[in-house]
């Protein structure tokens, strides 16, 4: 395992942890799909919550949140839609959250950070 893939690991564990303790439950790591992967995919009560980690050693150019721009977010929401269709969860209320993670470990999580519409 690389360096990088051990520390997206260790943050995605981080992150999940910290959602955990918040209260959200966790239904999987790593969906992966044609469209792309989904970090985490978490229950907060009846609403199914995914969740983009982000790892950034720096903050230049907006850092970890800046960099779910317009495309990544698309990706996501076919991956998302991906997900509830195998699982048979499209009447489910949904939300997508971006956790970004700083080299401090502080987690700065964006709950409802961008919409499916």
């Amino acid at each position: 395992m690389t360096d990088r893939a051990a520390r997206g690991q260790a943050t995605e564990q981080l992150v999940q942890s910290h959602l955990m303790a918040h209260g959200l439950r966790l239904r999987t790591r790593n969906h992966r799909c044609r469209w792309g992967e989904i970090d985490l995919v978490m229950d907060d009560g009846t609403m199914v919550v995914f969740v983009e980690v982000r790892y950034r050693a720096r903050s230049d150019f907006g850092g970890a949140t800046a960099s779910v721009d317009a495309g990544k977010q698309r990706r996501l929401i076919r991956a998302a839609q991906d997900y509830l269709a195998r699982n048979r969860l499209a009447t489910r209320p949904t939300r997508f959250d971006v956790a970004a993670v700083g080299p401090d470990q502080r987690i700065d999580w964006i709950q409802g950070a961008f919409d499916a519409s």
